[in-house]
C-alpha cells in the first residue's frame, strides 16, 4: 500500500474515533421510502456528516448529489430549489419535503421512516457539529472542494458505512469529482460484523446477514465489505478503496 494512502487511511481512522464510531451501526428504519431519499450535499462539510450517519443508523439509502465547493454540477439546482447555496440540503420524492439543516433533517428522518423518538444522543446538535467539525480537520479538508471531471451518463452506486474510514476515502474522491452515486447504507446490527471477512473465516465465525443491503451484496459479490463501488456506465464493480479511487480518476477524473 502506497505510503499516501496509507497515511490517508490513518487520517480517516483518527475522524472516526473523532466521531466516537457513529454511524457504524444500524436499527433499520419502520418505514423505507418507495424512492430514494436525494441529498445535496459534500463529504467535508461537518453537518452533512451527520445526515449521512444517520442514514446509516436508520439503513437508509439516498441518492447522493456532491455539492463541494467550486462545484458547478449540483450547486446551482440547490439554489434553485431552496433559494441558498446551503448543505446539506434533503429532497424526500416521497413526501415532497424539502429542507436545509443537519439536525432538522435527522428529525425529520426518524419521525417520518424511523417510527421512534429521536435518540438522546442526537438532542446535543451544538456538541454533535463540534466533534464532527474535528473529524473533518482530521482529513484536512478533503472531500471539500470540485475537482475537473467528466459527467457519468447515469450515477454510480456505492455500498458504505458512514464511519468507515476505507469508504470515506471513495466518497471523497467521488465528492471531489461530483459524481452523483446511489448511496446504499450498510449499517452493522451485531459486533462480529466488525470483524474482517478473512478474520471471521479463520475464526470459523458465521455471522447472519440481517439487513437487506447486506443481503443484496453478499448475493452479488460473495461477501460483505465496503466500500464496493457498482459503475453501470461501464459494468465496472470493485472492492477497496484505493483501487476505487483510481479507477475514479481514471474513467471521470481530470476533465
Amino acid at each position: 500500500m502506497p505510503f499516501a494512502h496509507t497515511a490517508a487511511v490513518a487520517s480517516s481512522v483518527m475522524a472516526t474515533m473523532t466521531r466516537m464510531g457513529r454511524g457504524i451501526y444500524t436499527r433499520p428504519a419502520a418505514e423505507r421510502p418507495e424512492r430514494p431519499l436525494e441529498l445535496y450535499e459534500f463529504e467535508g462539510c461537518p453537518f452533512c456528516r451527520l445526515v449521512r450517519e444517520a442514514l446509516t443508523e436508520l439503513d437508509l439509502d439516498a441518492l447522493v448529489h456532491p455539492c463541494p465547493k467550486g462545484g458547478t454540477r449540483f450547486r446551482p439546482r440547490v439554489v434553485e430549489l431552496g433559494g441558498k447555496a446551503q448543505f446539506p440540503f434533503l429532497v424526500d420524492p416521497n413526501t415532497g419535503r424539502q429542507m436545509y439543516e443537519s439536525a432538522d433533517i435527522v428529525a425529520y428522518l426518524f419521525e417520518t421512516y424511523g417510527k421512534r423518538p429521536l435518540p438522546a444522543a442526537w438532542r446535543f446538535a451544538s456538541l454533535n457539529a463540534v466533534s464532527s467539525g474535528f473529524a473533518t480537520i482530521s482529513r484536512g479538508g478533503a472531500g471539500s472542494r470540485a475537482r475537473p471531471s467528466r459527467e457519468p451518463a447515469e450515477p454510480l452506486v456505492l455500498y458504505s458505512i458512514e464511519s468507515s474510514p476505507f469508504a470515506r476515502l471513495a466518497r471523497e474522491t467521488l465528492c471531489e469529482l461530483e459524481i452523483p452515486y446511489l448511496l446504499k447504507s450498510m449499517g452493522r446490527t451485531k459486533l462480529a460484523e466488525s470483524l474482517p471477512p478473512p478474520v471471521r473465516d479463520r475464526l470459523n465465525l458465521a455471522v447472519e446477514v440481517e439487513t437487506d443491503n447486506r443481503r443484496e451484496l453478499e448475493a452479488r459479490a460473495g461477501k460483505v465489505m465496503v466500500p464496493y463501488l457498482i459503475d453501470p456506465n461501464t459494468g465496472e464493480e470493485m472492492f477497496e478503496s484505493e483501487m476505487i479511487q483510481r479507477y475514479l480518476e481514471r474513467t471521470y477524473g481530470g476533465y
